[in-house]
């Protein structure tokens, strides 16, 4: 029986480092390797026997993924945050992180973590350039009031930005100089670019075939809008990875750090270690809410009652993650509560 390569990867930007061992941990080749396709594709077929690999998951990890799967048996993507406690060493260096990988890979201690379809990641990186194109649209707004009240010119703030009102603003505008104009017309032009580039992407995510019933399940619930639906799905994948509503929840970022010693436990600040672009926009919706979910609004005002305005948004956006979960693993449209009574 032809025996099986372990094979471990160390991924960089421009380099990646290898480690090949046998089943009993003989090294058979260590090296490194370009990070391009064609370097890529001359070692991966210069191998020679099947292969099962283990990478661990960065901002490289993606296309290398995708474009070494075919050659092998299996490949895995290892959680880096679990990986750093397990190889915690005083020396570090890429080719013996690449032995560790090998090793705990072949040992079947490997932290594995989930990594989404490759078309839903390319969705995925769509809506987040959407997001980046939203902040940019807002900081031109901003830098817009910010020129207006640099050289005292008043304005009113809920019409600056509608197109009739900022033109009529600056035929009328006096003792200002000619270079605040301009740079005028050109955030204003900027903002709308940067406007009508996200609105491109947003329509064009949501006539895709993948998801568009995923995303009009999600916004059944009401309350949960276009882009908080899309974001669920793009950015959670799969929701049968999680085991319960606390998982989803904890990956969203929004429960509280934990430490326990000597049968003390504290409490800490919502958890850094979460998905952003989800924990961000759940707060963002959970704020706005409960104007169209009486069940949100009931869960906001009990929580107020205890605590403050804060914690009564994160206790809606944890229980919207509740209502996108089930709604999401059951493939059925919301039902409100009341419904359900009658």
């Amino acid at each position: 029986m032809e025996s099986i390569y372990y094979i471990g990867l160390d991924v960089h930007k421009k380099t990646i480092s290898f480690c090949i061992k046998t089943q009993d941990g003989q090294v058979l080749n260590r090296g490194m390797v370009e990070a391009t396709r064609p370097s890529l594709r001359q070692w991966a077929g210069a191998i020679g026997r099947p292969w099962i690999g283990a990478m661990e998951a960065t901002m490289f990890t993606g296309w290398v993924y995708d474009f070494l799967r075919p050659y092998a048996l299996e490949l895995k993507v290892a959680h880096p945050a679990m990986l750093k406690a397990i190889t915690a060493a005083k020396k570090k260096s890429d080719r013996l992180d690449a032995e560790k990988i090998t090793d705990l890979l072949r040992c079947d201690f490997l932290p594995e973590c989930y990594i989404a379809p490759e078309e839903i990641r390319e969705l995925r990186r769509v809506l987040r350039y959407r997001n980046l194109m939203v902040r940019e649209a807002t900081r031109m707004k901003n830098k817009m009031a910010g020129l207006l009240m640099e050289v005292g010119t008043p304005y009113n703030k809920k019409r600056l930005y509608g197109k009739k009102y900022f033109h009529n603003l600056l035929d009328n505008i006096e003792d200002v100089p000619d270079s605040v104009i301009q740079m005028l017309r050109l955030t204003r032009s900027s903002m709308e670019m940067f406007k009508g580039i996200q609105q491109q992407l947003l329509e064009a995510l949501a006539h895709e075939e993948d998801i568009r019933d995923r995303v009009r399940r999600l916004m059944t619930i009401e309350g949960v809008g276009q882009v908080t639906a899309l974001t669920w799905v793009l950015e959670v994948g799969d929701p049968r990875r999680f085991g319960s509503v606390r998982q989803a929840v904890s990956y969203c970022g929004l429960s509280s750090a934990q430490k326990e010693s000597a049968g003390k436990n504290q409490r800490g600040p919502i958890s850094k270690k979460r998905n952003k672009h989800l924990q961000t926009m759940l707060i963002e919706a959970a704020k706005l809410a409960p104007r169209f979910n009486p069940e949100l609004a009931e869960v906001y005002a009990r929580e107020l009652q205890r605590s403050h305005r804060n914690r009564a948004t994160l206790a809606v956006a944890r229980k919207l993650i509740a209502f996108l979960l089930a709604v999401d693993r059951r493939q059925t449209d919301f039902v409100p509560r009341d419904m359900k009574a009658a």
